[in-house]
């Protein structure tokens, strides 16, 4: 079992509000109790960040200072551990789509990869990117779930998006929420067109293994219709009896505690008052608006399916805010406990406090 995970954390696009999340969250001493931080950006990118939030009177001042991949020192809330990636870094306009950013955010994922895969850390934390600057920066993948699936060497489908929301407001009589995808990052006529049963079948397996990590338990499931009021017995369409049922009973004699397909727009209230304790969505905006609405600054996106650890922030780069001292860090936060009670129940790894971080491949690939 691991005691003290070794966490690497990307800020996503340079020009968001990531660099401020991950100044701001290296500041909450409990996170550096249960684990040990590392910040894969540039240093400058951090300082300029820290600066901000100094001003702002949102953070005390805070050292910063570059280590080696394999440097075994223990992080602390008062000095911001950083390991630079390969590319070097020029300051991009705050609040500004550029190739240069999309380029530095996916040469710190693509980094920070490849040295959770060689063993040189446990877990993966990123800021958000934004998709439009990866498309500029010439990466054909919509975003942080395609880039990593391919960077390990996955097909697309073979991963999902699990959003996580913790027990706190909203759902005061549950032990968590979590919401994985059948279908992500496309548009809405596609992603009813790629909806099926093996689909399905595949996104609840991966719900079900990750909740059992998170929960200790046998989760409760639920499989969300796709049609308004469930398809009204094929009157509204007829994706439940042909996709969506036989799926669900396939599951269910697996072993596994599943109802569906329910009605989408009652089954969010009734997961959140304790019925379930995941959800499977068939389209982005059916998992992500109700989990934003009872807590985005507290959700984590956890991606299913990797051979390595990744959780993010459930938030986007909100270039409208940066350097406002509006960023909320609680997202930020939030991924960095998911990541480390990930990493402290993987099984078969062991840590101390010697261990180093490994050493980093600078080779950074685009596809």
């Amino acid at each position: 079992m691991v005691s003290t995970p070794r966490l690497l954390i990307t800020c996503g696009d340079p020009a968001g509000i990531g660099p401020e999340t991950a100044v701001a969250a290296w500041q909450d001493e409990s996170l550096h109790a249960a684990a040990r931080l590392r910040v894969v950006a540039a240093p400058e990118m951090l300082s300029e960040a820290a600066g901000r939030l100094a001003s702002g009177n949102n953070a005390r001042p805070l050292a910063i200072k570059e280590v080696a991949a394999d440097d075994p020192r223990s992080s602390t809330a008062e000095c911001l551990l950083v390991i630079p990636p390969p590319l070097p870094y020029s300051a991009v306009p705050a609040g500004v789509i550029s190739a240069a950013g999309g380029q530095f955010a996916a040469s710190a994922v693509l980094t920070a990869s490849k040295l959770v895969r060689d063993g040189g850390a446990d877990a993966l934390v990123t800021g958000p990117l934004h998709k439009a600057a990866l498309a500029a920066a010439g990466y054909d993948v919509p975003g942080h779930t395609e880039l990593l699936a391919r960077d390990c060497g996955l097909a697309d489908a073979a991963v999902s998006m699990m959003l996580w929301l913790p027990p706190g407001p909203g759902l005061e009589h549950s032990d968590g929420l979590g919401v994985v995808h059948v279908t992500l990052h496309t548009g809405l006529a596609n992603a009813v067109a790629a909806i099926t049963q093996p689909r399905i079948e595949a996104a609840c397996r991966r719900l079900a293994e990750m909740l059992r990590r998170l929960l200790d338990r046998e989760p409760r499931l639920a499989v969300a219709a796709l049609n308004p009021h469930g398809g009204e017995g094929g009157l509204f369409g007829d994706e439940e009896q042909q996709l969506i049922a036989p799926a669900v009973a396939s599951l269910a004699g697996e072993g596994l505690t599943v109802d569906g397909p329910l009605p989408a727009d009652t089954l969010f209230a009734r997961a959140a008052a304790g019925a379930y304790d995941g959800i499977v969505a068939q389209y982005h905006d059916q998992g992500h608006i109700p989990i934003k609405l009872l807590g985005m600054h507290r959700a984590v996106n956890i991606t299913l399916g990797l051979p390595i650890i990744r959780t993010s922030v459930a938030h986007g780069t909100a270039f409208d805010i940066v350097g406002r001292g509006m960023a909320d860090a609680s997202s930020m936060r939030s991924a960095i406990k998911a990541a480390t009670r990930l990493a402290t129940s993987r099984a078969g790894t062991e840590d101390s406090p010697d261990m180093p971080f490994g050493r980093i491949d600078h080779s950074v690939t685009r596809r």
